[in-house]
């Protein structure tokens, strides 16, 4: 009997420069670099979706509108189901701290949304986001443990913006 000391399963890859760019799924679910930060690279990861929605945002507002902004999230979504799904079995770990397009997709959908779309809120979001992708309070705790693959990857963080957004809500209403 193989125990999870003794097993032979294959160990994970580490993450690097030259696996990112071995296929065009890992540059995505990496976040263009952003996943190889060797320290906290969920953060980095949410830091690169705010960075890059204020540019793209600011430099071209005709195409970068809030409708548009849904509609990325939305294909970035599925596009995240296959680039987690393959990333994470090159990887051999399914959920590899590296992978940040989950935090992008789902910083982008919370800044899409929140109001007013100042710099204090959105630092206000970031730092309730973090908290909830990091901690994952029920259900994203379940969601994290019993969703498999890239949906899984992907959907937590979804559910972590939605709280987001519903505690950003809730705070304003007070």
């Amino acid at each position: 009997m193989t125990t999870p000391e003794n097993s032979t399963a294959p160990r994970p890859i580490k993450a690097t420069g030259r696996f990112m760019l071995a296929h065009p799924a890992h540059i995505i679910a990496q976040g263009f670099g952003s996943g190889l930060s060797p320290v906290m690279p969920g953060t980095f990861g949410t830091l690169f979706a705010w960075l890059s929605y204020v540019v793209m945002t600011t430099r071209w507002p005709e195409i970068f509108t809030p409708l548009n902004w849904l509609v990325i999230t939305a294909a970035g979504f599925v596009v995240g189901v296959w680039t987690c799904q393959v990333t994470g079995r090159h990887l051999r770990a399914p959920d590899h701290g590296s992978m940040v397009w989950d935090e992008i997709i789902a910083f982008w959908l919370v800044l899409v949304l929140v109001t007013p779309a100042t710099l204090s809120s959105q630092f206000a979001a970031f730092l309730v986001f973090r908290f909830f992708d990091m901690v994952k309070p029920p259900p994203i705790s379940y969601f994290d443990r019993h969703l498999k693959g890239g949906f899984g990857v992907m959907w937590d963080d979804i559910v972590a913006a939605f709280y987001t957004l519903l505690a950003l809500a809730l705070w304003r209403a007070i």
